[in-house]
């Protein structure tokens, strides 16, 4: 488990935060493919946090992207960067997130982060911030939308419906998982399609309606918590 401090210069003001977000927003990649579902490794990023304590745990777990097995595992732990505020949680995770993904012994391939990319108010969530900083391609899954609406959508595995913006912009998908359950909520970090970002977690959702990468991440950073908390 790596410990991390807050990085120098770090923003500490919603201002200061704004102000990064509109400069790194314009580094986003949006026209490359990605790679191609099935090839090579993809890796889950999470978080959990102790708020009473002001700690973040975070959890990379790589799997191998044709059997989905585990390949490598990290974590980090360090204090929450940013005091909370809706449209800039990337601020609260980043630091550790990419600690945890530097401490994996192998390449991470493609990320698959347990939040939003473009489906955001600002069109630049957690997987764009990611994305950019790391130069990964990246995805953003998230279980609940955000501040987009989007029309009914089948009920069968596969089946989707866009989330667009104001302006007509298709900034993500309701993409159904698994048939009769509830549509996970998928949207472009950075450099990866869309089109190719759904296959991918669909290829990741064989069994549950969330991607194997999500699960193993998830379990990990909050066993990473407890550890650095008891």
């Amino acid at each position: 488990m790596k410990i991390v401090d807050i990085p120098a210069g770090w923003p500490e003001t919603e201002e200061a935060a704004l102000a990064v977000q509109d400069e790194l927003r314009t580094r986003v990649v949006l026209d490359e493919a990605g790679p191609p579902p099935g090839t090579g490794s993809v890796t889950g990023v999470d978080v959990a946090y102790d708020d009473e304590r002001d700690i973040v745990a975070a959890a990379a777990v790589v799997l191998d992207a044709a059997t989905l097995d585990v390949v490598a595992r990290s974590t980090a732990v360090g204090r929450v960067s940013f005091p909370y505020v809706p449209g800039l949680l990337a601020f609260r995770e980043i630091p550790t997130v990419v600690a945890a993904l530097e401490s994996l012994p192998v390449p991470p391939g493609l990320v698959v982060c347990d939040g939003y990319g473009r489906a955001h108010p600002r069109r630049f969530g957690l997987a764009s911030h990611l994305g950019v900083v790391t130069g990964l391609p990246v995805i953003g899954v998230a279980k609940n939308p955000f501040v987009f609406s989007h029309p009914e959508l089948g009920d069968r595995r596969g089946d989707f419906a866009p989330l667009r913006a104001e302006d007509g912009e298709e900034v993500g998908r309701a993409l159904r998982t698994q048939s009769g359950v509830k549509p996970v909520y998928v949207s472009v970090g950075h450099r990866v399609t869309l089109d190719v970002a759904c296959a991918h977690v669909l290829r990741l959702s064989p069994r549950f309606r969330v991607p194997e990468t999500t699960r193993h991440a998830d379990a990990l950073c909050r066993e990473a918590l407890r550890e650095a908390t008891t």
